[in-house]
């Protein structure tokens, strides 16, 4: 571009050639407010959430304390070197982890900071009018220019702005420097609207996900068929309480187990039995009630009583064992829960009889609810249900360590300063038994029985002849019902910023020489938009058809 005649360049400023370049110094506010913005802004909010989905990852990879007690101890049995180091990173506890909940509550403030400006922002652009109509709309998508003789400036431009308030757009009228009339209308703030009930909707989520967290508590419960849970501490297996967690939440309600059904596939020999359908049959007594009603729990249909949601978790055999000792006492008689250790229910389990006589006993168990000998010699079971159910036992005698005052798992026998009396490392193999059946035990200590849970049952009838057990897991989440909401608005507002397209449409109306008037139409769209144009061209079509115009330059209209 060539430069005017009388112009002068202004002299270029002194500057010291060995001077070095000064910032400004931020100062402590300054870092402050820049670290505040990165933190608030949409781009950090996005890879923070991006972030929690990555961290909560190693809770599906490992089981968690929260949910699966058990499966922690099994996990620690099967990989001695490795749990304790991941225990030291709290991976058998992600969702309440240190980095885990710090990531958790940047996302949260981070979505504040993000979502109030906004919020201010939309309010306002909501209460403000429609921009000036842009002197020059050919530059603009989708422009259309028609001509109508015989119609005047006024009464089309009102003509057109009752057409585009019957679309949904609000509108104001400009008058221009050359006394031009034209319509200024927009439309599309729901869609704003949407992306912010999106992300207000997500701290919702956030912030109820947290006090249920806080309120609630989750325990677990090892149920025996006949037997009878009470909700109260002493009852749980184990008990997850959130940080305000008080007793009183603790509803009084009883719950039995009455029967647990397994159905495994026996038609599909690729298949065959694997597992159909699991189904607990309980009686629920409700807090205040005498009378119980009869339910069904079954996997991802849970029971809700007392303020609780109960779902299945696990199930397995509960074997009656029986233990007399040396004088011929019953020092032992219980179902015990034996977990299984594969998918035909080869399960493992421990018996702890410390009022024996003369010495404490502890057995470790093997139970094969179908029994079969591998070409090894060992034993293992080839079907899940009861068709052939063998117990195997490994006998040891000793200090069982219960007077130590430290906690023991049920389900694990410390075996150190034990003597095997009968298994692979003693003098006399494993002891085994079937339903009914009685075996002394080695060294004169006494009898085990394993009971027939069912004795009147015919000769070889065996199906019932071991009680099942039912893992449930007790869940009470006060803001579940807000965590349904939020996540129903969430996705409205997700919708909405999705399908909802923000434009702006203005008409103008030009007088000409030869008398009428010339109507411009154009658009303008933030972001993409690919039916502007065409909302555009149905305006003007609509709009020059009541006026009786037509195109005052066909290009306009292809």
């Amino acid at each position: 571009m060539s430069r005017p005649s009388d112009h002068i360049d202004a002299p270029a400023p002194k500057r010291n050639p060995d001077a070095a370049i000064t910032q400004p110094a931020l100062g402590a506010s300054g870092y402050a407010r820049f670290f505040w913005r990165q933190l608030t802004s949409m781009r950090t909010a996005l890879f923070l959430l991006l972030l929690l989905a990555i961290a909560a990852v190693p809770g599906s990879l490992v089981p968690q304390r929260s949910s699966d007690p058990n499966g922690v101890l099994q996990y620690f049995t099967d990989n001695p070197e490795l749990a304790p180091l991941l225990d030291s990173v709290q991976a058998f506890d992600v969702y309440g982890s240190v980095w885990f909940s710090s990531i958790y509550l940047l996302l949260f403030v981070s979505l504040i900071g993000c979502v109030i400006p906004r919020t201010l922002h939309h309010l306002k652009a909501l209460r403000g009018s429609p921009p000036k109509t842009p002197a020059r709309l050919e530059r603009l998508e989708g422009f259309t220019a028609v001509v109508a003789p015989g119609a005047t400036a006024p009464a089309a431009i009102a003509s057109a702005r009752g057409i585009l308030k019957k679309a949904g757009y609000r509108t104001r009228l400009y008058t221009g420097n050359g006394g031009d009339l034209s319509v200024s209308a927009e439309r599309g703030y729901l869609r704003e609207t949407g992306n912010l009930v999106f992300h207000t909707a997500l701290v919702g989520v956030l912030l109820s996900v947290g006090i249920g967290g806080s309120f609630g508590y989750s325990g677990q419960k090892v149920i025996v068929e006949g037997d009878t849970f009470s909700n109260v501490l002493l009852s749980y297996e184990s008990f997850l309480p959130g940080r305000f967690f008080s007793d009183d939440v603790l509803q009084p309600y009883r719950l039995s187990l009455d029967e647990f059904d397994a159905t495994y596939e026996q038609q599909n020999p690729s298949a065959y039995g694997q597992p159909i359908d699991y189904t607990a049959s309980v009686t629920a007594y409700p807090p205040g009630a005498d009378a119980g009603t009869r339910s069904e729990i079954k996997v991802n249909e849970p029971l809700r009583v007392g303020g609780n949601e109960i779902y299945l978790l696990g199930n397995g055999y509960a074997p009656i064992i029986t233990v007399r000792d040396g004088d011929g006492n019953v020092a032992f008689n219980d179902a015990v829960p034996f977990l299984p250790q594969d998918g035909n229910l080869t399960s493992l389990g421990v018996v702890k009889v410390p009022d024996a006589v003369p010495e404490q006993i502890g057995m470790i168990g093997f139970l094969y609810p179908t029994q079969t000998t591998l070409a090894s010699g060992a034993l293992t079971s080839n079907y899940p249900d009861l068709l052939n159910p063998v117990l195997s036992l490994q006998v040891f005698t000793g200090d069982l360590g219960l007077d130590a005052g430290i906690p023991r798992s049920v389900y694990s026998l410390d075996t150190d300063g034990m003597t095997e009396v009968a298994g692979r490392n003693a003098e006399v193999p494993s002891i085994q038994l079937t339903p009914g059946e009685t075996v002394e035990l080695p060294g004169g200590i006494g009898t085990v029985t394993f009971e027939n849970a069912d004795p009147e049952a015919a000769a070889g009838d065996l199906a019932n002849s071991v009680p099942r057990f039912a893992s449930l897991d007790i869940h009470r989440d006060p803001s579940q019902g807000w965590v349904l909401v939020f996540a129903l608005l969430v996705l409205a507002g997700l919708l909405t910023s999705l399908f909802i397209p923000r434009r702006r449409v203005w008409v103008k109306a030009l007088e000409t020489a030869a008398g009428g008037i010339r109507l411009e139409y154009a658009g303008l769209a933030r972001g993409e938009d690919p039916g502007l144009e065409r909302a555009v061209r149905d305006i003007a079509d609509r709009h020059s058809g009541q006026l009786g115009a037509h195109s005052a330059d066909p290009a306009t209209r292809a």
